[in-house]
């Protein structure tokens, strides 16, 4: 009986789809879903920033491992689909499927610092994010750093479309670089930190360069200034308008701020205070066509979850947001064809009342494979009074549990003030990041905190800290991550409270990289220094090693070993 009545629905949908398929999709085309905005209109100031932040906060949280799998679709270059279009550098980038194009990053526009980075109870959402990550070449995402955004007064890196260097007067907010992107993109990126303050207003933020803690507005006076004069200067473009749709079909939400181009006005602009309603806003959206007929406003036809990579013995968990509007029973859920079997959800119907709410039904779609190789199926959904019904397609890849090998922490390096860089050895296998735990205690309060963190790529092999504290003894090491497992924990390093790693503690010893050299700090006589190079050679050698001695040495990595050191100092000169 059960197979019956599955192979009867079956049986309606296809009969259904073949007659509202073009219907479905010239509906499509209209790229905004019906109603999408709803929730904004007749809004002002708080009121409309928190609806903001209620409408796009509620998206299919995707996975970090599968971001180079999107980008392909929201980051291409419509001339050539196998390039990447990357707002940080004119070099040229080639796709490689689903894993990162050589000489490029997954790159967070607002860097993750700024929120504590990967965290379960804050963060996740916002770290993986389409709507702010971008594909970046390298070294411009290494220059950039955690920066704000800013005009530049002295450069320090350019590439000809980011710039790095001090700002302006009344700019940075404290700190003392900004990065500039390139005038055709200044507007992407305010509307881009437009969507950020709206959606994570409830985060609280580590670093306040722009944004705060204290108001409603989340943005600084100096940031809103910037920001708003860049989203005027720099039209939506045509680049933006394509990403919000590619974004959509993953992610199941939008930045408003593309599609609503003079909305950001309405809260820290000049229409701050005002009544807010799309047909005043600016925009082609039609808010005269519903009638009343049942609608489903997400997801929209074409919508995909793909889950990425996923290794045997694993499961994964999205989330699709199920909302309508006018809908006069209740929603049937169906999951068919092919493969199926590989994927479960809780609930056979969604309940009139809650599929019309203005949350909508979070269901929640698991991929639980059992063999390795591709999988797809699709989600239908009907029912509701609609006519026709639609389809979500669903999409993984199984692979083999992955063999990871223990990595070897190496010591710290740049060791200087607050600052000082986690390195480890590269591992030969593929991983998809790294995970480096630190415990630090401080000597004078006597507390202990463990804290851990993710690196952005697997092509890294050193992490910079900036949070060391006067009297604190920082301890790291490090794994490797590969599809949900860990590697075995390395060997752990140790940075004293007196900033010394790999010496003896009763012979202070601290050796400072400068441009062109290093500078040596100690505090009594560590007898004769000799230094070397990587590859074993003796570069230099002095009898009587002194304090605040600064020695010339040419770009590189060397080590340096004193006759009272029972271990090298390693240091990187630039």
């Amino acid at each position: 009986m059960k197979n019956s009545v599955r192979f009867s629905i079956i049986r309606l949908y296809r009969m259904a789809m073949t007659a509202v398929a073009i219907t479905a999709w010239l509906g499509a085309s209209a790229n905004i879903p019906a109603g999408y905005y709803d929730s904004l209109e007749g809004k002002s100031g708080q009121a409309l920033k928190d609806a903001i932040h209620n409408l796009t906060l509620q998206h299919t949280v995707l996975s970090y491992s599968s971001l180079w799998g999107y980008f392909t679709e929201t980051d291409c270059r419509p001339e050539d689909p196998s390039k990447v279009w990357d707002m940080y550098s004119d070099d040229t980038f080639y796709f490689r499927g689903s894993k990162a194009a050589y000489g490029m990053n997954r790159e967070h526009s607002l860097p993750k610092s700024w929120w504590y980075g990967y965290n379960e109870t804050q963060g996740y959402a916002s770290y993986t994010d389409l709507n702010h990550l971008y594909p970046s070449e390298e070294e411009a995402n290494l220059a950039k750093n955690y920066w704000p955004l800013g005009e530049v007064s002295t450069i320090y890196f350019n590439n000809g479309v980011t710039r790095v260097g001090s700002p302006k007067m009344g700019q940075g907010g404290g700190a003392n670089t900004v990065f500039e992107p390139d005038d055709r993109y200044k507007g992407d990126f305010a509307r881009t930190y437009f969507y950020m303050a709206c959606t994570y207003q409830h985060y609280a933020w580590k670093y306040t360069f722009m944004l705060n803690n204290n108001t409603w507005k989340t943005l600084n006076d100096w940031s809103i200034d910037l920001l708003c004069r860049w989203a005027r200067n720099d039209a939506v473009s045509d680049k933006e308008l394509d990403r919000n749709e590619a974004v959509q079909k993953y992610q199941n939400n939008r930045n408003p701020f593309i599609d609503i181009p003079q909305l950001f006005e309405y809260i820290w602009g000049n229409k701050q205070g005002q009544v807010f309603y799309l047909s005043e806003a600016g925009t082609s959206i039609d808010t005269t066509t519903y009638t009343g007929d049942p609608e489903l406003i997400a997801p929209t036809q074409g919508t995909v979850l793909n889950f990425g990579e996923v290794a045997l013995g694993k499961s994964l968990n999205y989330t699709v947001y199920i909302k309508g509007r006018g809908l006069t029973n209740p929603l049937s859920l169906l999951l068919y064809r092919d493969d199926y079997k590989m994927f479960s959800i809780p609930v056979s119907t969604v309940s009139r009342p809650m599929a019309n709410s203005a949350e909508g039904y979070p269901l929640q779609v698991t991929y639980t494979p059992t063999t390795t190789g591709s999988h797809t199926a699709q989600l239908i959904i009907f029912d509701g009074g609609l006519t026709g019904s639609i389809v979500v397609e669903l999409r993984a890849n199984c692979l083999p549990v992955p063999t990871l090998s223990k990595l070897t922490a190496l010591e710290a390096t740049e060791i200087n003030g607050n600052n000082y860089v986690a390195n480890w050895r590269a591992p030969s296998e593929e991983v998809d990041n790294f995970v480096i735990t630190r415990t630090i205690y401080n000597k004078n309060s006597g507390e202990t905190r463990t804290e851990v963190l993710t690196t952005d790529d697997s092509n890294v092999t050193s992490y910079p800290f900036d949070d060391r504290q006067p009297g604190e003894t920082h301890t790291y090491y490090v794994q490797s991550f590969r599809l949900g497992y860990l590697s075995e924990p390395s060997n752990v390093i140790t940075i004293d409270a007196t900033g010394i790693t790999g010496v003896e503690a009763e012979k202070p010893l601290q050796v400072i990289a400068r441009d062109g050299g290093i500078l040596v700090k100690c505090s009594e006589d560590v007898g004769t220094a000799i230094i070397y190079n990587m590859a074993g050679q003796e570069v230099r050698r002095i009898e009587n090693l002194q304090n605040d001695m600064l020695i010339d040495l040419p770009r590189g990595i060397y080590l340096l070993k004193t006759s009272t050191c029972r271990s090298a100092w390693k240091v990187a000169v630039r």
